[in-house]
């Protein structure tokens, strides 16, 4: 019973058995998924910020506050991100606009597409890592097969100088390859399962900016017909 359990291999003994090669990949590996594990951090606290400051602007925002006064305090507020800033550079586009006595069209469609540049840049700042996680969850697994391919053909090179094979000199070998693949699975799966989650996620924050967009636009719109009516 005690030499069966001396000849067990433990895992930890086949990674340091294992060829200069297949430790390469497999260190490759851990510090890819690390790396995609600390991705997903940042990201799933980017987005839970994201979302808590945009439902405190909203609140801010349809509670009647004066729009001057929150475009004061957006000024004032140089870290300012999200709805937020996105509010601030489209009334900020408008109010230039009124300024030079544009026509209320020339004024909306000034502040649309300077809105539109703010969802988009604020969008690309808030999905930033997203890229690098699909890259480690599509070539992850590669990256593992090919230490596992490597590892095998090793294996089987060595046993050409054995002169009778049997499992216990082909298991170690083999087993060693496999862990590579295995590792590049461990990376892969939470990274695609991530990036999928967190661009689902994406989609929701930028719909709802998006949507806040258009009543900020339908708001300004009806205060431009009302001031120009009274003025008439």
């Amino acid at each position: 019973m005690a030499t069966q359990l001396d000849s067990t291999l433990h895992i930890s003994d086949l990674i340091l058995q294992a060829s200069p090669v297949v430790q390469l990949v497999m260190l490759l590996l851990l510090l890819a998924s690390l790396y995609s594990w600390y991705l997903i951090a940042k990201l799933h606290m980017g987005y839970k910020k994201a979302q808590a400051d945009d439902e405190h602007f909203q609140k801010i925002f349809w509670s009647g506050a004066e729009l001057n006064t929150l475009y004061n305090n957006a000024q004032l507020n140089s870290k300012r991100v999200g709805l937020e800033d996105i509010f601030y550079q489209g009334l900020g586009e408008f109010l230039k606009l009124k300024k030079h006595k544009a026509p209320t069209t020339q004024m909306v469609e000034g502040t649309e597409r300077m809105l539109r540049v703010g969802l988009s840049r604020d969008q690309s700042q808030l999905e930033q890592g997203l890229g690098a996680l699909a890259s480690i969850g599509s070539v992850a697994p590669y990256i593992g097969l090919f230490g596992t391919v490597w590892g095998i053909m090793n294996a089987f090179i060595g046993l050409a100088d054995v002169d009778q094979v049997t499992l216990a000199t082909v298991a170690p070998g083999i087993a060693e390859a496999l862990i590579a693949t295995a590792i590049g699975l461990f990376a892969a799966i939470p990274a695609v399962l991530a990036f999928n989650h967190y661009t689902a996620k994406g989609e929701t924050v930028y719909s709802d900016r998006a949507l806040f967009s258009e009543e900020m636009v339908a708001l300004l719109q009806r205060q431009s017909l009302g001031s120009d009516q009274e003025h008439h």
